[in-house]
């Protein structure tokens, strides 16, 4: 099972080299790759527009670029059966908790964006670190296990945490602490720069890492861009930045997991809503995210998962603990 995998991670990705068959010279490929479009899919993923404001890209350039990857992807459609062999691929990464990887559908989801959101100490800081250690660790139907890049908007991230989780899975420290890459972001503008770096990482080394965890989205979008004056542009700028990592998802077959924040809901004291809070981010966030995940305290170190929204599971909850050892199941 584990060989198939393998081979199905060689044949994701298709470098940008591939391009120099199709008379695109080496000095353009470069240029695109300094911008962190690695392969021919990542053309197809990026509109004319924006290759044209490459410096160094012409127009006539950018057509032609164009048209060579077009000759090596398949672009258009496939039948729904020739999809589902594609979606095997996807892969799913433990929590560390079986009943929360039951809610999630065998856990967090590679090729798309899984997003908890909660006040805080509901454990999405806990949820980010035990992620960092079961990314590595094998997995059900021949997963690999792989490395992690942890961006830290909030300077939340711990490795001494990783350490005691890495003790519950008996696995060590070092190994542990050397697969998980760190960058703190400290503007919105540099977390958006790292994704770059991100992308050219995730294509250095294909096929090794597996999850992308951003503890949390949001927070400098709210410090960068205040009062409703600047929502417009902050809004855009978060579109921007989620659409980038839906395709760096889509691109290497990576699990991305982001946290978020709680706002309270001025507008909701006038409906009869039970909570009145709700994750910031607006729409842009809550389309952009394919499963969100609320998250709640329950007693003393229990919390709730619910399922906020999800293409194919439904809304239920499930009941997790957060111990020493990172996230795990709730001892009745």
């Amino acid at each position: 099972m584990s060989r198939g995998y393998q081979e199905d991670e060689e044949s994701f990705f298709q470098d940008i080299e591939l391009l120099q068959k199709h008379g695109i010279n080496v000095a353009d490929i470069k240029k695109l790759k300094s911008v962190g479009i690695c392969t021919v899919k990542g053309i197809q993923m990026t509109t004319r527009r924006a290759l044209c404001n490459v410096k160094g890209l012409s127009e006539a350039k950018v057509d032609k670029i164009k048209e060579a990857a077009g000759k090596l992807m398949i672009c258009g459609f496939q039948t729904a059966s020739e999809y589902s062999i594609k979606r095997k691929q996807v892969f799913h990464i433990t929590t560390g908790s079986l009943e929360f990887d039951k809610l999630l559908g065998g856990g967090v989801e590679s090729m798309a964006i899984t997003e908890a959101f909660g006040e805080f100490r509901t454990g999405k800081t806990q949820l980010s670190h035990t992620l960092c250690v079961t990314a590595q660790l094998p997995g059900e139907y021949g997963y690999p296990g792989g490395k992690v890049i942890f961006i830290d908007s909030e300077n939340t991230f711990r490795p001494e945490r990783l350490k005691d989780i890495a003790d519950r899975f008996s696995v060590d420290h070092e190994a542990v602490l050397d697969n998980v890459l760190y960058a703190r972001a400290y503007t919105s503008e540099h977390q958006m720069e790292l994704l770059d770096f991100v992308a050219a990482k995730f294509h250095e080394e294909g096929g090794v890492f597996k999850l992308l965890i951003i503890d949390s989205i949001m927070a400098l979008f709210r410090v960068d861009f205040s009062g409703r004056g600047e929502l417009a542009e902050r809004q855009q700028k978060l579109a921007q930045m989620l659409s980038r990592l839906q395709k760096i998802s889509e691109e290497y077959n990576v699990a991305v997991f982001v946290t978020n924040q709680m706002t309270a809901d001025p507008g909701a004291g006038m409906t009869f809503q039970a909570d009145p809070k709700k994750p910031i981010g607006g729409h842009i966030l809550a389309h952009a995210s394919t499963t969100r995940i609320s998250l709640r305290k329950g007693r003393a170190e229990l919390r709730i998962a619910k399922i906020f929204d999800s293409p194919d599971m439904p809304e239920n909850e499930a009941t997790f603990a957060i111990t020493a050892g990172g996230i795990s199941d709730a001892k009745d």
